[in-house]
């Protein structure tokens, strides 16, 4: 990782706790003039916010599995198809993803070759 400064630094750190998200309020938290741009500060950070947004997702990842499972224990809880939806997003996004399975069933089958090649006479 590359060497930040210390505002850098103190701009990550809080974005996603004291400033709740918000790059305008991490940008005052971590000592910036008014005078610096905001852009120009996301710019400067862009990979370092990806990360830490990654890890953001992942550190809530076992929030939204509980919000499923609760869902299937309680399913009359108001906002329950919000938050099922909410959590489902979540969890694909950081990799836990529904598995597809599909099972091909053939009963007196047919199997189908390519088309034999000219060369194939000789």
């Amino acid at each position: 990782m590359r060497k930040l400064t210390d505002k850098q630094q103190k701009f990550l750190d809080v974005l996603f706790d004291e400033a709740g998200g918000s790059v305008v309020e991490a940008k005052r938290l971590a000592g910036y003039s008014d005078n610096n741009s905001t852009s120009e500060i996301v710019k400067s950070l862009k990979e370092e916010i990806l990360e830490i947004t990654q890890l953001f997702m992942a550190r809530n990842a076992p929030r939204a599995a509980m919000s499923l499972v609760d869902g299937m224990v309680e399913p009359t809880q108001l906002g329950l198809r919000e938050k099922i939806i909410a959590s489902k997003d979540l969890l694909d996004r950081v990799g836990l993803v529904k598995t597809e399975k599909l099972q091909v069933e053939a009963h007196n089958g047919l199997m189908i070759l390519p088309p034999k090649d000219d060369t194939d006479k000789e």
